[in-house]
């Protein structure tokens, strides 16, 4: 303890965090020590990637995270808190970049927020309504997607989340861009699985990030989720992203209506309709593998990309409102199919409407679990300490002249 007190007192502040997962994926959530941010949330998004960057790789890659690590940074205050619309806010952070929705992330913060009653952590805590009747708790969570709902079911008092039961949250509007759009593929944006084809046909949809929907089968793996080559997949995935977001004619694909800092393709999820056990009074399944920032790999079914599927599969007339559906990841299915995700489709967001496809209102719900606290030091004479590293860099990169 007499070590653990004397880092903590070094010149560089530590960092406090506590780790949970969603059906695997990790969230790292950053309690205390993150330095002061301004402005409105996309602001200080900015502000986070201008001027502390550094941070996001410290807690994330190597040696204290990995290459798959997820984070999130509360902000207690936000434009919406301010206004009394939202609780508190919340910054989602992957291995290169601020991510504008995370849903595993969100149904973790739900228990964490409702568990902890520090008020430096969480100053709204005790604010926040308890309805006895359901035994659970609503949170408004500001992503900078924008408001989220978020119902956390507690003990019979009200003062701990019950990890029994699933945390759920209501999107803001979802909605897809693009239907069995053929992408054409160049031959540096080609990989080996397609055999002579030049093009795939995919889906893409908006779930507080744009994601782009594709079967396995059409990638070329035609036993599609199972018995296939991950670094094949992870190859394949990577090469078509990068053919999307080459083409300035499919840049409509992923423009937000209302703000550039939302327009981007974040992830390609591989989807298997085939896979998949239905749970509780879900309607049917299916798996997903979803590739997000840099090629990171989401253990969870992704809960921002399960409302995109849902737009989709509601905009192709596949889904009726309010028709639960299940939706696995590889973990889930090959682990404990409980761990799944949950997700309907609530109604249209009439208000949000526009072009060919309508927007929609989702509910998504799953579980998650605390896994471990932190407190991350930086010792100033550490060369590795405060950027982090990423080891597979190192093979993609030539090795510097000795001088």
């Amino acid at each position: 303890m007499d070590v653990i007190r004397s880092l903590s007192s070094r010149e560089v502040t530590p960092i406090t965090t506590v780790d949970m997962h969603t059906c695997g994926e990790p969230t790292r959530i950053v309690i205390a020590g993150y330095p002061s941010l301004s402005g409105t949330l996309l602001e200080q998004r900015t502000q986070a990637r201008a001027h502390h960057d550094h941070i996001r790789k410290r807690l994330l890659l190597e040696p204290r995270g990995h290459f798959d690590m997820y984070g999130a940074i509360l902000r207690q205050e936000t434009e919406l808190t301010y206004g009394g619309f939202a609780d508190i806010g919340v910054l989602f952070v992957t291995n290169n970049e601020y991510s504008t929705m995370c849903g595993h992330a969100t149904i973790a913060l739900g228990r964490f927020l409702v568990d902890t009653h520090d008020l430096d952590v969480f100053p709204a805590r005790e604010s926040l309504q308890f309805d006895s009747t359901s035994r659970t708790i609503l949170l408004r969570l500001h992503a900078p997607c924008g408001l989220l709902e978020v119902t956390v079911p507690t003990s019979q008092d009200g003062q701990r989340s019950d990890a029994s039961r699933p945390v759920s949250f209501k999107s803001i509007p979802c909605f897809t861009t693009a239907l069995d759009l053929r992408v054409n593929l160049n031959l540096e944006n080609r990989w080996p699985e397609l055999a002579s084809r030049i093009s795939i046909v995919a889906d893409f949809a908006y779930g507080g990030a744009f994601f782009c929907l594709v079967s396995a089968a059409e990638l070329g793996f035609s036993q599609g989720l199972t018995n296939f080559n991950f670094e094949a997949m992870n190859e394949a995935t990577r090469r078509l992203k990068a053919a999307v977001n080459s083409d300035p004619d499919l840049a409509y694909l992923f423009q937000h209506p209302e703000s550039n800092d939302l327009s981007f393709l974040y992830s390609v999820i591989v989807v298997d309709k085939r896979l998949g056990l239905a749970i509780g009074n879900s309607k049917g399944a299916e798996t997903g593998l979803c590739f997000f920032s840099d090629q990171e790999v989401d253990r969870s079914p992704t809960g921002s990309g399960v409302s995109a599927r849902l737009a989709a599969a509601y905009a192709r007339g596949d889904l009726r409102e309010n028709e639960p559906w299940t939706y696995h990841s590889l973990v889930s299915l090959h682990n404990d199919k409980s761990s799944a995700f949950v997700g309907r489709v609530l109604g249209r967001d009439n208000v949000s409407d526009s072009g060919r496809f309508p927007a929609v209102r989702t509910q998504v719900e799953g579980r998650a679990f605390y896994t471990g606290y932190h407190t991350f030091v930086l010792e100033s004479p550490d060369p590795l300490g405060d950027g982090g590293f990423i080891m597979k860099d190192f093979a993609d990169s030539a090795v510097p002249k000795s001088s």
